[in-house]
């Protein structure tokens, strides 16, 4: 049985149901972010990406989605609680 979305561990795989790749606007939904935050995620390069059509159209694919997700993960379990917590 897989577990809810809400009862998911920070270390499970993506969903089967989720598309393999996934536009800008899906990933900053899933991640709660503006378009802009976003787009500076995979400019920067903390966020990998593929180019699509010739419209420079940017993909991500679930996994490295996950993986960026899993880093940001372990960088908080380094930092402990040396983290403001948000208001």
């Amino acid at each position: 049985m897989v577990p809810a979305v809400d009862q998911r561990c920070h270390h499970d795989p993506v969903p089967p149901d989720v598309p393999r790749f996934l536009r800008l606007p899906d990933v900053a939904e899933i991640l709660n972010i503006s378009m802009s935050q976003a787009y500076a995620l995979v400019r920067s390069g903390d966020l990998r990406y593929i180019p699509v059509g010739g419209r420079n159209q940017i993909r991500v694919e679930a996994s490295e989605l996950e993986a960026y997700i899993q880093r940001m993960y372990a960088k908080a379990d380094k930092q402990g609680s040396d983290l403001p917590l948000e208001q």
